[in-house]
């Protein structure tokens, strides 16, 4: 979505997004009061709008987008500071090049690849010795390799309810599971961020309850230290 007032610099700003074929303008308003008139009908990803505006200017109208990603784009530097408050994800001075645009939206595409990930992967689906089961990352505490069959993985959650997830290998778990929360700890286990109580150079003590009554506590091997410190690390 494009917004600035002034209709020649609209129309250059247009003629440089039309140019990146990762982008599809949606729409180009050079009214903020007609773009925010339209907004509950408007489907769009990110906003490139101009910050000195007539009636209200591009900070204000950035504070009713509800969270979109905005760039703006200004003459004016001054607004520098304001506009990073508002958490924006870039601030390009005008004239605008396209080379500083590229670089805008190469942010804007992390940005909202980022958001979607967060928002849409909340669980996974598996074969499980119960059928096919949708398992929750945030209700998942551990996963360990079968003792019947090598193939096979046990994830048990957090309640103490066990799946048996039938012939997937841990490789395609930690591709499958959020990175940032669950961590492989050595050949046979991977452990939820959130099952950790204290550790050690070579040991992982866990909020989780063993067969015998007393805590879990898992090795941590050389191969999976340094990643699972990285984790941990506050």
């Amino acid at each position: 979505m494009l917004l600035d007032d002034e209709l020649p610099g609209l129309t250059y700003l247009k003629m440089l997004c039309d140019q990146l074929p990762e982008l599809e303008v949606v729409k180009a308003f050079n009214n903020p009061t007609l773009f925010l008139a339209e907004l509950p009908n408007l489907d769009f990803d990110l906003c490139i709008l101009d910050i000195e505006m007539p009636v209200m200017n591009g900070l204000q109208v950035a504070n009713l987008l509800h969270g979109k990603p905005v760039v703006f784009t200004t003459a004016y530097k001054e607004y520098a500071a304001d506009a990073f408050d508002l958490n924006a994800i870039d601030y390009i001075k005008k004239p605008i090049k396209i080379e500083r645009l590229k670089q805008a939206i190469e942010k804007a595409k992390n940005h909202i690849g980022n958001l979607t990930h967060q928002n849409i992967r909340t669980f996974v689906q598996l074969n499980t010795n119960k059928g096919k089961a949708i398992l929750f990352f945030d209700k998942i505490a551990y996963i360990k390799a079968s003792e019947n069959d090598s193939r096979d993985k046990v994830a048990r959650l957090f309640n103490g309810e066990e799946f048996v997830l039938k012939n997937i290998a841990f490789e395609k778990l930690t591709e499958l599971l959020p990175s940032n929360d669950f961590c492989r700890v050595n050949k046979k286990e991977i452990i939820s961020i959130k099952a950790v109580q204290v550790f050690s150079f070579d040991e992982i003590t866990t909020n989780l309850v063993s067969e015998k009554g007393k805590k879990l506590i898992l090795t941590l091997s050389d191969t999976y230290r340094n990643n699972f410190l990285q984790k941990v690390k506050i």
